[in-house]
Formats: structure tokens, C-alpha cells, sequence
């Protein structure tokens, strides 16, 4: 079990954490690092003043990233407890702390100073967005179907969790080395998986028999960013904007029942790249690795889920089709008899707000979704039912139409699994119970937004319809202001989201041998003119108008002559659009995909994960074999 609670005491020497023991039948123990050469060690001999040191009581250790000044370890101050789920508590990070561990910065220059603190903000901004959730005892990280078929409960949290939910494995990769590799130095205790993405768990009773709603929706961490810096697939198959999400019901009686769903990009090569216009052109590269990768995706889906329903929603016509009809033509290539693929024009067969037209879509895939089911496992712990595919979703930013119709699904779900459960009667809807479907559409309209929020940085558009099971004129005006306030993140703030991400993540590690990634890049002349020009155009009217003696046939012509100055500064602008909007500034200094998957592969090999010789210098999944059979029955 990893420590709750620890004490962290710093000296000028070392670090110390020490677990808070309330049992006094568990064996002591504690880590130190080394503040002089950073090194880790188990049961070291404390230091003689260890008492009389600065301590700080921590919830755990997130763990160890290193900057120009050094290694940095970073540490849970404050929780949140947002629940239970089968008697394990449920955590959301709401406090944390980046602390150096070598003493000196003497050897830094001053702009690798500054290049720290850049750092320390992104680690601070991101970590501070209510975005984390941990459990010291429940595998977050894993469904209860995959709980069901993945490693033995002896074995540590973090071997058990998925690593594609683990959004710190990057962090503990020295602990993990460690506890994999030396057997006095099994370091598990502190290592704490921390999952990014939506938990919200609920009491509830219907007909007097009371159970735990529970929506679980996990970011996957590869391709992981932000809306215009992370599209498509990447040459592993994995797609931007990931999500899968777990609808839990537990019955008091022990019983409990899961319905999973995902979404993800459409795992095409293509982009849009911010250039301050409201939709930026979308680019569909001719990628000599989309056929490889688009199978990678699919494989991995299938050996993950089982069999797919492929739920398109883009337009068939205008600005998305193009993307559409290439998706359309790698699944006829593709040629899997297990992929059902479906495209439904959400915006043409739901105008005018005819939302319940979704029931056509729900009619054609009536047969899948009968024959898919959902997990459930009895209070003794015996499996009686698997689910043995999944929906995946996607819209183009898999979110505003993607969340509608995962609500939809899940509520045709829930509705089976109660009665399953006996909480509902055979012939009852989940509409018949006030309270239920007001808690579901909120706790689905939270999800909506929060998974948004993490990939657009705005709350979901449409969730009036989530939320009220109706399209609205306020609702309408609160989708106007959110694709506002999307429009100015997206444009001039979302650089810096991503790079947040990239530095978290690993995808981009500091080294100090490197020039900084923050330096000043020279802006062409335009950059400051066309701007000034506006401005200057705009006084200049006013100024004509307001303070001249002149004729008004004279104040219109030259009013007339600084408008069109404004207006072609403003087209400059538009055409010149990349200069003005917030690129990631440590994107072109990532490290190369095959340091960081040969990082990886030497991890996987570490932990015991089958892994072909050939693939080093590629990801592997470092998941158990067992765990690939998301929709089968383990195989014996």
C-alpha cells in the first residue's frame, strides 16, 4: 500500500521521508536523497538532528523531474476527498510543492536561472488546475474489467496501473528502477500513481435500494496537449485527445456493473495551426506512415477493447468532409470485420435543434450495443458478464458532439445495468427516477466540461442538452461565449499549455548543455507595425472627427483614406496571423521519439513486460498480455 501521510524533513544535507505510522506492527522504513549527488536510498541511517530539521507533513510524493538547476522533487501538500469506491478513498490533488534538491544554482547562468522559474510556472499552472486524482489503494488507473484480469493484488500499485493513465511514470522512473532492479531497495510504498482526467462519485437510491454512481474518465498521456498543437494520430497509433470513460454503479449489496466508452482524434496525419483566425485551415498530410499508423491505432483498440463501433460525427459536407471521406476510405482499407464504422452527420440530422434525433443513431447501432453489454462482478468477486466491445467517438475535437452522444449511450446503459442490479424493474427507464436523472445529466454535464476544459480550456459547448435533456436559446448564448474565450486561449495562451504538458510528460527533458528555449526570437517589422498601424489609424479618425476645424467633405475623405489603412493592416494581420499567436516554445527542442520509447522499452524490460528485441527504440505497451483483453474472457 503506498504511504497516505509522510513526514518530510529537509536539512542541508538530505532529504528524509518518513511514513506517519499508525500501525505499529508495520515495518519502519524511509527514503533519503542525497542533496549532494541526488542519489536515492532506502532505510538510510537518518541524520542525528533529523528532529530538529524544517519538516513538512506531505500526502505523497508525485515525484522527481530534473531542471538546469538539478533534480526537483515535487510533493501532494493538500487533497480533496471526493469519495469512495469500493471502500477505497478517492483523492483529487489540490495542493503540491516543487522543491530543488541541490543547494547551490553557482554554476548557472542567469538566463538558465530564469529558465527555471519559466519551468516551475508550467509545473505550477498545470499541476494547480484541479485536473489529478490518486488513490493510495484503488487501481485508478484501470477499469474494474481490467482490475478483474490484471496483475495480483500483492503486486504494487504502480505495476498494476495502466500506463497509459499513469501521468507521473515519467516522474518515479528512478524509484521504479530501483524497486525493479535492486530487492533491498523496493521503493513501491512511495510511489503513488496520479491519473489526469474527471472523477465525480455520488449516493443515490431509487425504490428504496440505495448504490454509487460513479464517472471515471482517464486522459491517455501519449499525444496529450492541447486543442491546435495536438491533432491526428502520431507513428505509434496514438491519437490526441484520448479519453476513455468508465460509468460505475455499486450496489450496497456488493454488486457492481461498469460501462466504458472512448473517444480519440480521427488517427489521420492532419492539423490545423493557430493563426489567429477563428477556424484555421485544416491539413490533411499525405503521411507515407498513415496506413501503418492507422492500423497501429485500430490494433491496439481491439487488443484493448475488443471489437470497435466507430462513431463519426463530422459533417459530411463543407469545411470537415474532406477529413471525413479520408477516414472513411483507411477503414474500407483497413478491411476489419471486427470494426463497425458509422458516420452520423451530427449537425445536419440534428438541426434546428432536433436533438432527439440522435435516436437514429442509436437505432442503427441497436444490435452492437445489445451484444456489447457492460462488466459485472458479484459481491464474491465471480465475474458474470464482460463487456465485449466498445463505442469510440469522435467529433473533430472529440468534445462538444462527442460528449452529447456518450451521454446518450450511457444512459441507455445505466438504465440495463440497473435493472440488472434490481434497483430498477424490468420494464422501468432511468427518466421515471427525478433525482437519478438529474444527477446523471449534471454529473455528465461536469464531465463534459472538465474534459474540455483539459483539451480546449473552456467548459463543453451543448451541455444545456446534457444538462436539461434540451437545446436552449441561453444555452446557445453560453456556447457563444465559450467559443470566445476558446478562440483567445487556443490563440495566445495555448503555447504554453502545451509546453507545460511536454515538460511533465518527458516528452521534452532540460538539459543545460542546450541553449534556452526562451530565448527571444528577432519578430519581423510587421510584427509591431501592422498593430501600431491599427491603432494609429483608429486615433487618426477620431482625431479628424473630433479635434479639426475641417469641412466635413474633407473629414470623410481622409477619414475614408486611415479606415483603409486600418483595413489593410488588419488583413496583414490575418494573412501574417502565426507571428501574433502562442506557439510552444519547447517543441522544437523535444528529445527524439527513440531516446524517449528506448527510455521507456528499458523500463518495460525492467518490470518483466513481453517486449520483442526489435522494438527497442520503439513504445511498447508495458501492460500485462491479460490486460490487452478488454472484451474476452482471460484466456487459460
Amino acid at each position: 500500500m503506498v504511504y497516505e501521510s509522510l513526514n518530510l524533513y529537509m536539512s542541508s544535507e538530505t532529504f528524509t521521508f518518513e511514513p506517519v505510522y499508525l500501525d505499529p506492527s508495520v515495518r519502519r522504513e524511509t527514503l533519503v536523497i542525497n542533496r549532494q549527488d541526488g542519489s536515492l536510498q532506502l532505510n538510510a541511517p537518518p541524520a542525528p538532528t533529523l528532529r530538529q530539521e524544517e519538516v513538512v507533513q506531505i500526502h505523497g510524493l508525485i515525484g522527481i523531474i530534473k531542471l538546469n538547476a538539478g533534480d526537483h522533487i515535487v510533493v501532494i501538500t493538500d487533497r480533496e476527498r471526493i469519495g469512495q469506491l469500493s471502500g477505497h478513498d478517492i483523492y483529487k490533488l489540490t495542493g503540491h510543492k516543487i522543491i530543488p534538491v541541490q543547494r547551490s544554482r553557482l554554476h548557472l547562468t542567469e538566463q538558465q536561472i530564469q529558465d527555471d522559474v519559466n519551468y516551475v510556472v508550467m509545473l505550477d499552472n498545470l499541476l494547480e488546475s484541479g485536473f489529478f486524482y490518486f488513490s493510495y489503494t484503488y487501481e485508478i488507473a484501470n477499469t474494474l474489467q481490467r482490475q478483474s484480469i490484471t496483475a495480483p493484488k500483492n503486486e504494487p500499485l504502480w505495476r498494476r496501473a495502466d500506463e497509459r493513465f499513469f501521468w507521473n511514470r515519467y516522474m518515479h522512473r528512478r524509484l521504479m528502477e530501483l524497486s525493479s532492479t535492486k530487492a533491498d531497495n523496493d521503493l513501491s510504498n512511495f510511489i503513488l500513481p496520479i491519473m489526469c482526467g474527471f472523477i465525480e462519485i455520488k449516493r443515490a437510491a431509487v425504490n428504496g435500494h440505495r448504490f454509487t454512481f460513479a464517472l471515471v474518465s482517464r486522459r491517455n498521456h501519449h499525444r496529450a496537449g492541447t486543442r491546435y498543437h495536438s491533432r491526428g494520430v502520431d507513428d505509434d497509433g496514438n491519437v490526441s485527445n484520448n479519453v476513455e470513460t468508465e460509468q460505475i454503479v455499486i450496489a450496497d449489496s456488493g454488486h457492481k456493473t461498469a460501462y466504458v466508452q472512448t473517444r480519440g482524434s480521427i488517427p489521420l496525419y492532419w492539423k490545423q495551426t493557430a493563426n489567429i483566425r477563428y477556424q484555421p485551415k485544416l491539413e490533411i498530410d499525405a503521411n507515407p506512415r498513415t496506413s501503418a499508423s492507422f492500423k497501429k491505432h485500430f490494433t491496439d483498440q481491439l487488443a484493448l477493447y475488443g471489437n470497435q463501433i466507430v462513431v463519426n460525427l463530422i459533417n459530411k459536407k463543407g469545411y470537415e468532409h474532406r477529413l471525413g471521406d479520408e477516414f472513411a476510405k483507411h477503414i474500407r482499407l483497413l478491411n476489419e470485420p471486427r470494426i463497425r464504422y458509422v458516420h452520423f452527420d451530427f449537425h445536419h440530422e440534428c438541426r434546428n435543434m432536433r436533438w432527439d434525433r440522435i435516436s437514429v443513431l442509436l437505432d442503427d447501432i441497436r444490435p452492437e450495443l445489445e451484444q456489447q453489454g457492460y462488466f459485472h462482478i458479484d459481491d464474491k468477486g465471480t465475474v458474470r458478464q464482460q463487456q465485449t466491445s466498445v463505442v469510440r467517438t469522435n467529433c473533430m475535437d472529440c468534445l462538444d458532439r462527442t460528449n452529447v452522444v456518450q451521454s446518450v449511450l450511457a444512459r441507455a446503459s445505466l438504465r440495463n445495468q440497473l435493472v440488472e442490479l434490481g434497483i430498477l424493474p424490468p420494464n422501468g427507464k432511468v427518466e421515471d427516477a427525478v433525482e437519478l436523472e438529474k444527477m446523471f445529466k449534471h454529473v455528465w454535464a461536469d464531465n463534459a466540461d472538465e474534459v474540455s476544459r483539459q483539451y480546449s480550456g473552456t467548459g463543453a459547448l451543448k451541455t444545456d442538452f446534457t444538462r436539461g435533456g434540451k437545446r436552449t436559446r441561453a444555452g446557445a448564448i453560453q456556447d457563444f461565449r465559450n467559443s470566445a474565450i476558446r478562440y483567445f486561449k487556443n490563440n495566445f495562451l495555448d503555447g504554453s499549455r502545451q509546453d507545460a504538458f511536454d515538460l511533465f510528460l518527458g516528452v521534452y527533458q532540460v538539459n543545460p548543455t542546450l541553449a534556452s528555449p526562451f530565448l527571444q526570437q528577432s519578430k519581423p517589422v510587421r510584427y509591431l507595425a501592422l498593430p501600431l498601424g491599427i491603432f494609429g489609424s483608429i486615433f487618426m479618425i477620431m482625431f479628424i472627427f473630433l479635434g479639426t476645424p475641417y469641412s466635413l467633405y474633407y473629414q470623410l475623405a481622409f477619414s475614408t483614406m486611415w479606415f483603409g489603412i486600418m483595413v489593410v493592416c488588419l488583413k496583414l494581420i490575418v494573412k501574417y496571423g502565426s507571428d501574433y499567436v502562442d506557439l510552444p516554445r519547447l517543441a522544437a527542442k523535444v528529445v527524439s521519439n527513440a531516446a524517449a520509447a528506448g527510455e521507456q522499452y528499458e523500463l518495460d524490460a525492467l518490470r518483466g513486460v513481453n517486449v520483442d528485441a526489435g522494438k527497442a527504440g520503439k513504445s511498447a505497451n508495458p501492460m500485462p498480455e491479460s490486460v490487452k483483453t478488454f472484451g474476452r474472457q482471460k484466456e487459460t
